[in-house]
């Protein structure tokens, strides 16, 4: 046990730490202990994540894209263990959907994705519904594009939680909320998700 908690405040102090290089190395030792020491990392989650987030934020370009990898890998490896901090990871990857730098975008995509592989798509579907009223420009269809893919699982399982999370997406893009969005790929967007709500609700959608 004491080995554990001065294992947990060096993870803690590196997260932490001023130099950018050393910030990364506390990275490196959070994906080290989830691969060799999940149990560690899953029983501590919560607080693990509190110094975590703010590295997915982190004002250093190469400490926020490692981060984002980082997170992926996490996904993969925890999968549901992550339910506890599900809103604050998925408001983590969108904050970064609309950075400018083209390799913290992919990774952010990236944990996106891995995410819909390997967490609970109910829990995914209404944190990316109550994210998207507060997103903008490319993080606005990256998202609506992962709620469409959600769309026939989650129906599957439970009807009434598309209805109340996909739906009022769909109506809020055709009254405009994407025209900001300097994309020639809103229109196709909106058709993909109005289509797959389509697919499972039929004339019910009307």
């Amino acid at each position: 046990a004491m080995d554990e908690t001065e294992t947990l405040q060096k993870l803690y102090e590196l997260l932490e730490a001023k130099g950018f290089e050393t910030r990364m190395e506390g990275l490196a030792l959070l994906l080290d202990l989830c691969k060799n020491s999940p149990k560690l990392v899953t029983t501590n989650i919560v607080q693990i994540f509190d110094y975590f987030v703010l590295r997915i934020s982190d004002t250093h370009k190469k400490v926020k894209q490692m981060a984002l990898d980082v997170l992926a890998e996490i996904i993969v490896i925890l999968e549901d263990a992550m339910n506890p901090v599900i809103i604050r990871l998925v408001e983590g990857i969108t904050r970064n959907l609309n950075s400018k730098d083209p390799g913290v975008h992919a990774t952010a995509v990236n944990a996106l994705e891995e995410s819909i592989a390997h967490l609970d798509k109910v829990s995914l579907m209404k944190e990316f519904s109550h994210q998207w009223s507060q997103l903008s420009g490319q993080a606005l269809l990256d998202v609506t594009e992962h709620i469409t893919e959600l769309v026939e699982e989650v129906h599957a399982r439970s009807p009434e939680v598309v209805q109340r999370y996909a739906l009022p997406v769909l109506w809020s893009l055709l009254e405009n909320k994407a025209l900001p969005v300097r994309s020639a790929n809103v229109r196709m967007v909106v058709t993909r998700l109005a289509s797959a709500l389509y697919e499972v609700m039929g004339t019910k959608l009307k």
